[in-house]
């Protein structure tokens, strides 16, 4: 033990404002700011120093022993692994897709009224879609069916509704309108 000379030790605890100090949790998670209090002055101080014995140089060697071993070890297997994965020259899942492609067939361009038609038929029934879907449903190239929705369509680049499709207002209740004009 020594005295603090020249110096000024002080011992602080530090609280959350939310918690008692009953609770004895100085986790800081209450709400608002941590109160900080200064419960004395430090008058003497002692440095500790453990016995070396035989004990504690057992321990310190255990310890240097278990963290100069290696995190991950290689081993000896006694059998040989039989569980080969050879190589495929096609999987099942493509064989499956080459199939449906050749029972498709290419996708041909239909007359531009039929495919306004299929679009407008499909928008009655959704406000969205993706163009993924828009080609399933009309059965279409993909490019074709582009420059079609360039005309009638808007394209959602933002918001909830983001890559996908629209009728533009001046379709959209096309059907209504055309009743409204036969009156």
């Amino acid at each position: 033990m020594q005295t603090v000379g020249g110096q000024t030790l002080t011992v602080f605890t530090e609280t959350a404002s939310g918690q008692s100090e009953a609770d004895g949790s100085t986790s800081g998670s209450g709400p608002g700011p941590d109160k900080l209090a200064l419960e004395g002055v430090v008058v003497q101080r002692a440095e500790c120093r453990p016995a070396v014995s035989e004990n504690y140089m057992k321990l310190k060697k255990l310890q240097i022993e278990e963290s100069s071993k290696p995190v991950r070890l290689s081993q000896q297997l006694d059998k040989a692994v039989t569980t080969n994965y050879k190589p495929v020259s096609n999987h099942a899942y493509n064989l499956e897709y080459d199939k449906k492609k050749k029972e498709e067939g290419k996708r041909a361009r239909a007359d531009k009224q039929q495919v306004l038609d299929m679009l407008f038929s499909a928008f009655e029934k959704h406000q969205f879609y993706n163009i993924k879907d828009l080609v399933d449903i009309t059965k279409q190239p993909v490019i074709y069916l582009k420059e079609i929705l360039r005309d009638i369509g808007i394209y959602n680049v933002k918001g909830t509704h983001k890559n996908t499709w629209e009728l533009r207002p001046e379709y959209r209740h096309y059907q209504g309108e055309e009743e409204k004009d036969a009156e």
